[in-house]
């Protein structure tokens, strides 16, 4: 293996900054970094450290790699980390892949057992519901990930959802290129073995061949691991060639003789695919999974072309029309046409006069160019084709990919980008703001406030602030949820919330989330004391950017005690008043202390908001103490109160025999890691 990279050099091909190092195998060393590109979005660089000597070896090692791995550059689903680009830096090449902000289930696993406790069979089934849709579309395409295991399942933070990194294939693909270079043995060297021990079936180490049932003989070794918190070989007799998990833990037999026919010892006795095993468990198929399975997967060659999408005329890449070639009425043609052109930009200016100079949609919208290459035209269409699949208005994109274009590069604001080669590069980092927010839309955004960006008006917050009001939750909390997410994506960024540009739509898009979040009860409960009880104690888990609110119906002049213990410095605590005033708007805000006690000012709901301000999940703990409980009537409603509401439609409630709340982000109690490679 050649020496790692040191963190503290420049940045790899003047953009990737390494942060740590994550891990090293056969072929390298993988690492965190900050591509400087994107807002120091972090993703992985997993290193590719090929037998070779000499810069004209090491060029033909990364054009076979990419020619090998180009199906991994089209793999297209939210559960699957993006695999951005082959990096050649420094007699080194890097494979840059998404992030994924998460622990692993092997974390998931640990945390449990750290408490006696291990997965239910409730929980794999919900793992299941979600993985094997992955792997049906995986195994659609030819891909077979060759490795799956507890250390390569992450369950990402925003959504829980399960997500496959590190594939196999690739290390496959790494011994190839070798072996096609002449590098001795590589064909045959087991430095890099393509699967793990227990968890891959003998005949993916005895021979390497392999098709979609050594991925489901993987998962079903996964599973009875969660189940059971034993590793695979301590459940396998390899002499036996049994398997003897089911004396470890009892299951429903629908889910045991499921798990026992994907462990089979033979390919030809277990499921042939992934959809067969769902359908053995009853499982739903999520919708998601369906329609990307089915759609087609973005490569660099160009797809069929999609109808013409409009798009700003004030945009960062405006390209000229090729003109036509002249003809003996082409003259006539334009003369025709520049008179029409008039008569046109008259009616509009007329337009704007009696109008008061307002539009009434959006800006004069012209088709996007077609680009000279078919790089450049794949990925234009190839960004048009997902924006429509997520139900994204193109225009929109446009925009909002120009704000963030503008503000990396200023000097470019009056100078629309042309199709000549000396803008090729700075085409490409608006193709790629374009596709990283569209990620981002889709792993962040529920479907609705994605369909409705561009549309967002900031009078939506009176309406936002009548829902509130009859959860008894005030518009500064709802707001104090929506700026922590927000923050997660653009930390800085001061959101001007009375305007609608093309930014402050995504602060609105995640309010509109959080919103619903707060209605449903996910991020909302009510704290009630019952008679002669003084004290609450809640534990509760929340993800980097996200927020709880608590409500509590008190009365003036009780003692209130709150205590809130979690991680240093990793918290925002609020504490907010049933009746703000100019003089006493609050009582706490933001406050990174975690203590607060006093008389209470005021009769009516108080809220208690807990931020997380940190980049890892954390596990708090909320104690809550509360003198002269008497269980106080609810308020009479006040149509101008901001957080008054009749009693019948407050928030969800905390039941007073019972407050140890389970955790409800996507992260284990102790987890403490950032997260996982992919």
């Amino acid at each position: 293996m050649s020496p790692g990279v040191s963190l503290g050099q420049q940045p790899l091909g003047g953009r990737y900054r390494l942060v740590r190092e994550l891990g090293r195998g056969g072929f390298g060393h993988t690492y965190l970094a900050e591509d400087s590109h994107r807002f120091n979005e972090l993703c992985v660089l997993k290193e590719f450290a090929p037998q070779v000597s000499g810069e004209s070896a090491l060029e033909k090692a990364r054009q076979l790699f990419e020619r090998e791995a180009g199906v991994l550059y089209q793999l297209n689903h939210p559960q699957i980390p993006r695999f951005r680009e082959l990096l050649r830096t420094q007699n080194r090449l890097f494979l840059v892949q998404d992030y994924v902000d998460g622990p692993t289930y092997r974390d998931l696993l640990a945390a449990r057992l750290k408490y006696g406790d291990t997965f239910s069979e409730g929980d794999v089934r919900l793992l299941l519901q979600h993985l094997l849709p992955v792997l049906a579309y995986l195994h659609s395409i030819g891909v077979i990930h060759r490795d799956i295991s507890p250390d390569n399942l992450i369950q990402r933070n925003v959504d829980g959802l399960p997500v496959l990194i590190d594939f196999g294939g690739v290390k496959q693909l790494a011994q190839q290129v070798e072996h096609r270079l002449g590098f001795d043995g590589a064909a045959a060297s087991d430095k890099t073995r393509l699967g793990k021990e227990g968890y891959a079936p003998i005949e993916q180490f005895a021979d390497g061949e392999v098709d979609v049932t050594v991925d489901l003989y993987a998962l079903a070794a996964t599973v009875v691991e969660l189940l059971t918190g034993h590793s695979p070989q301590a459940l396998y007799d390899p002499d036996q060639k049994t398997w003897h998990w089911r004396q470890r833990v009892s299951v429903g037999a629908q889910l045991a003789s499921v798990l026992d026919r994907m462990l089979a010892p033979s390919p030809g006795q277990r499921y042939g695919s992934a959809l067969a095993v769902m359908q053995a468990l009853n499982l739903p198929r999520p919708a998601a999974a369906e329609s990307m399975a089915a759609a087609p997967s973005p490569g660099w060659e160009a797809p069929p072309p999609l109808p013409p999408l409009a798009t700003p005329a004030q945009t960062a890449y405006a390209p000229p029309a090729v003109p036509p070639t002249p003809s003996a009425s082409g003259f006539w043609q334009a003369l025709l046409g520049l008179f029409l052109l008039l008569i046109t930009a008259g009616l509009i200016w007329w337009g704007l006069r009696q109008g008061g100079g307002q539009w009434g949609g959006d800006p004069t919208a012209e088709t996007v160019g077609t680009r000279q290459s078919a790089v450049e035209q794949g990925r234009l269409q190839a960004l048009q084709q997902r924006s429509q699949e997520l139900g994204i208005d193109w225009a929109y994109l446009v925009r909002l990919s120009d704000a963030l274009f503008y503000q990396r590069y200023p000097e470019r604001r009056d100078q629309p980008l042309g199709e000549g080669p000396e803008d090729a590069e700075l085409r490409a980092e608006w193709d790629a703001l374009a596709a990283e927010m569209l990620s981002w839309f889709e792993g962040n955004l529920s479907s609705p406030a994605r369909q409705r960006l561009g549309q967002y008006s900031p009078a939506i917050r009176e309406r936002w602030q009548a829902q509130m009001n009859r959860l008894h939750v005030s518009s500064t909390a709802l707001y104090d949820l929506a700026d922590a997410r927000f923050a997660r994506r653009f930390p800085g960024y001061s959101v001007d919330r009375s305007t609608a540009g093309p930014i402050e739509q995504i602060w609105f898009a995640i309010a509109a989330d959080q919103v619903r979040a707060l209605q449903s009860g996910e991020r909302l409960s009510e704290i009630r004391f019952a008679r002669d009880a003084y004290r609450q104690r809640i534990n509760d888990t929340i993800a980097p950017g996200r927020g709880r609110v608590y409500i509590m119906n008190l009365r003036a002049d009780q003692f209130l005690r709150l205590n809130l213990q979690a991680p240093s410095q990793s918290t925002q605590l609020s504490l907010y008043l049933p009746s703000p005033t100019d003089e006493q708007p609050h009582l706490l805000a933001d406050a990174r202390q975690t203590t607060w006690s006093g008389a209470l000012p005021q009769s009516g709901y108080y809220e208690v908001v807990v931020v997380s301000a940190s980049d890892t999940p954390i596990a708090y703990r909320l104690d809550i103490a509360v003198d002269d409980v008497s269980v106080p009537p609810a308020p009479e409603p006040d149509s101008d109160s901001e957080d008054s509401s009749s009693a019948e439609d407050a928030a969800p409630s905390e039941d007073p025999e019972n407050t140890e709340r389970e955790p409800t982000d996507e992260a284990p109690p102790d987890s403490d890691e950032e997260g996982s490679p992919d």
